[in-house]
């Protein structure tokens, strides 16, 4: 494997971890936060997988999927207002722990962390069916249009399993 690849690969893997961290952490002023931790382990357990999977199987992949510079001003302007989302969806949680503005049921924190897991299995299948997901809107040499598996399905099973991550993770915090 190509070491300038596997190297940034870790440094933005643990940069995530400690920006995930921080974000649930900080506003719930204390490490006693149990729902942080399983939404950390849920979250980079399978994530560390998928990238070894990928450096191994399709470095090419990888490399398209560790790239976020957009080059669209629209583009980047969706980013920015989807960044401002994520931030908040890992502090709220945090500043509701410290507050106590809502208590979840643990069976519907462990319902939702199963719908998060089921989502990060479609995530990987979705990888795997379709060699040319970067993370930027390109079209790439002998680029094909993928119509088999969850893509004979669905327009952007992408989409649709990010949208399935995203709303599981809210419901997984409780006392």
């Amino acid at each position: 494997m190509d070491k300038r690849l596997f190297v940034q690969a870790i440094v933005k893997y643990l940069s995530g971890i400690l920006l995930i961290s921080a974000l649930l952490f900080i506003p719930a002023g204390t490490l006693k936060f149990w729902n942080a931790w399983l939404l950390i382990a849920v979250l980079f357990i399978p994530m560390l997988l998928i990238g070894f999977v990928l450096a191994i199987k399709n470095p090419e992949l990888l490399r398209k999927r560790l790239n976020a510079k957009e080059k669209e001003t629209e583009q980047k302007n969706v980013i920015l207002f989807s960044v401002l989302l994520f931030i908040g969806g890992f502090v709220l949680p945090g500043l509701d722990f410290r507050f106590k503005w809502l208590v979840l049921p643990k069976c519907l924190v462990f319902a939702a962390t199963a719908v998060f897991l089921f989502a990060y299995l479609l995530y990987a299948e979705i990888l795997r069916e379709n060699a040319y997901l970067s993370r930027t809107i390109e079209v790439q040499e002998n680029q094909k249009v993928v119509d088999t598996g969850f893509y004979g399905i669905i327009r952007h099973p992408m989409y649709a399993s990010t949208i399935l991550l995203f709303l599981s993770m809210p419901l997984r915090k409780n006392r």
